[in-house]
């Protein structure tokens, strides 16, 4: 499918404006490019597995949206972009305004990842490692004698080259048993369900808010070989949903949740409802400095801080249920 790609060249103070205008029109998976460095407080509420870097310069910014080639209302819709930037441009700094066309495929967003996301291995404490490889290279990894994961870039978080989901992977084969019954929390791409059942879990249940999980983890059960392990993806929230808490149960003897502080500290609250006596939590998505909030949420639940892992500015806690 052929999509023509549309580019307003803009400046930074502009990006919010523009883009709910655009919203306003209805133009959705909006693009933009600059090179204004994150926020302690944008680091603290996000995190992707990898961030293209782009030589721009500091006062411009690039907005991009896409629409397939043929669209009849195609004329329509940049006639209202254009009309929606002259009417910001009366009140508000735009820089040029221009919009830019060029032409692309589905093809050329996966093959731009595949400029960035090559395969790498995750070395295990047992001296035992991870490798997390590419659907797309060709390479036999049979005779490794590594735990194989093949993984691709999609809508749905977690390739394993963050820092958070590689500390889950390592306190995940520290911990889990043969026979392990595992709470998957916020799952993305299912990497870390994977893992569990690689290590030894006998079932995963996961869940995730984001419907766009859903056909990335199935996709990535298949390319595993693990599309008939007994696993279960439910889909929504164990914060505000009683229906999604009493589908997913009780006894687990696992749960693992690599999210961020503002979700982990409350789950701290409500979890107790899922594990059995003596079970372990992993914790992680966080940053380093947001540590001791993490753990005092933990402890004021009764639970036992039992281990730590640091990468980079990122953290990861380990608890145990000796309730």
């Amino acid at each position: 499918m052929v999509y023509k790609k549309y580019t307003i060249k803009t400046i930074p103070e502009a990006e919010d404006i523009i883009c709910a205008a655009l919203g306003e029109l209805g133009l959705e998976g909006l693009e933009i490019d600059d090179s204004v460095p994150w926020t302690k407080k944008e680091l603290d509420e996000i995190f992707v597995d990898e961030v293209p870097v782009r030589e721009i310069p500091r006062d411009e910014a690039y907005i991009s949206f896409y629409l397939e080639e043929g669209d009849a209302s195609a004329d329509d819709i940049l006639t209202g972009v254009k009309e929606a930037l002259e009417e910001i441009r009366t009140y508000a700094g735009i820089g040029e305004g221009t919009i830019l066309t060029s032409e692309t495929e589905d093809a050329d967003w996966l093959n731009k990842w595949k400029e960035y996301f090559k395969s790498f291995s995750v070395s295990l404490d047992d001296g035992r490692k991870v490798d997390i490889v590419p659907s797309w290279e060709e390479k036999d990894y049979k005779d490794s004698g590594a735990f194989l994961i093949r993984i691709d870039p999609g809508t749905a978080f977690g390739t394993g080259a963050h820092e958070t989901t590689q500390l889950c992977i390592q306190e995940l084969a520290a911990r889990i048993r043969p026979g392990m019954k595992v709470l998957d929390i916020g799952t993305g791409s299912g990497i870390l369900s994977m893992m569990s059942l690689k290590f030894g879990a006998v079932s995963v249940t996961a869940t995730d808010i984001d419907s766009n999980a859903e056909p990335a983890v199935r996709d990535n059960f298949k390319k595993n070989g693990l599309d008939g392990a007994e696993f279960r993806l439910i889909t929504g929230d164990v914060l505000s949903s009683e229906a999604v808490c009493d589908e997913a149960g009780s006894g687990y003897d696992l749960l693992v949740a690599n999210i961020l502080p503002v979700v982990l500290i409350p789950l701290a609250s409500v979890m107790r409802r899922f594990l059995r006596p003596g079970a372990v939590i992993i914790f992680s998505g966080i940053l380093t400095e947001k540590l001791d909030s993490v753990e005092d949420a933990l402890v004021r639940e009764n639970y036992r801080i039992e281990g730590k892992r640091e990468k980079g500015e990122w953290s990861s806690v380990t608890a145990v249920n000796d309730i």
